[in-house]
């Protein structure tokens, strides 16, 4: 195989679009809470770092399940790419993670170390059990903190601002797993979402952006006009999930609308001065 055509089949098979959204996410933290440029460039590489470790075990993993679903967007279950290519990256990008990490100092280190794990274990096998929205919790929940305790000055963020990142990381469980659901059943995948059911999901997936949204306004201090308007934008990115759910209609989207509606509270924290030092 050409060597573009792996670059692309690896590009394809690391979940491009959340971990570019989560690296995303977390390099602006990094940036609203006053770290140095330095930090900031550590905390996308070691975030970007595990994300694509994640996405790549994810893939690896679940290869022989999406190929019997018929996943043609799967490049290992589709055989674009062999299971080398992709278990040579999760090696390079695990050996890549840990010192980036730590680079970031033990406290901010130890907890997207841990965030890390959350996402593994969430691949080996927590997917599967009632437990799953908690991997996604525990790791979008800790990602304030990553930012808040790297740099000369490490301090944890406020209470809620880890309880709305929490929130946000439910939601988007919930409205990533949403399209796949009736697959998944058939797989075998007994998540939480899956034992809830579409409507079910999509209703847990709207509840948990909102209330994100409303954990911010109602600690954040006084909203501005820019602050209400961006949380009437999640509100209706939640209502549309939820209508998703109900109606059938929009299902695709729904992941896509949990993601924004997690961009949208992230701007939110950012107006407020949540992080600021």
């Amino acid at each position: 195989m050409a060597a573009r055509s792996v670059v692309v089949a690896l590009v394809r098979s690391c979940h491009p679009v959340p971990a570019a959204a989560v690296t995303a996410m977390a390099t602006v933290l990094a940036l609203a809470a006053g770290d140095a440029r330095g930090t900031v460039a550590l905390v996308l590489a070691a975030v970007l770092a595990g994300q694509l470790s994640i996405g790549w075990s994810n893939d690896l993993i679940d290869a022989e399940r999406d190929r019997a679903a018929g996943r043609r967007d799967k490049p290992v279950a589709a055989g674009t790419i062999g299971r080398r290519g992709p278990a040579v990256a999760i090696v390079a990008a695990v050996v890549a993670v840990v010192p980036l990490s730590l680079a970031l100092g033990p406290a901010a280190g130890a907890v997207h170390l841990v965030a890390v794990a959350a996402g593994w274990a969430y691949d080996l096998g927590g997917k599967s059990t009632a437990l799953s929205p908690v991997p996604y919790a525990i790791a979008f929940g800790a990602l304030p903190s990553v930012a808040t305790l790297a740099g000369a000055a490490p301090m944890l963020p406020p209470w809620w601002v880890t309880v709305t990142g929490a929130l946000l990381g439910v939601g988007a469980h919930f409205g990533n797993v949403l399209p796949d659901i009736d697959d998944d059943r058939l797989a075998g995948v007994r998540g939480a979402p899956q034992r809830m059911g579409r409507v079910g999901a999509s209703l847990v997936a709207a509840v948990a952006v909102a209330g994100a949204a409303g954990v911010l306004l109602a600690c954040a201090g006084a909203p501005t006009a820019p602050v209400v308007l961006l949380a009437a934008l999640v509100a209706v990115l939640a209502a549309f999930v939820a209508a998703s759910g109900v109606t059938g209609r929009g299902v695709p989207l729904a992941f896509g609308a949990t993601m924004l509606a997690a961009a949208l509270c992230v701007a939110i924290l950012v107006l407020q001065g949540a992080l600021a030092r």
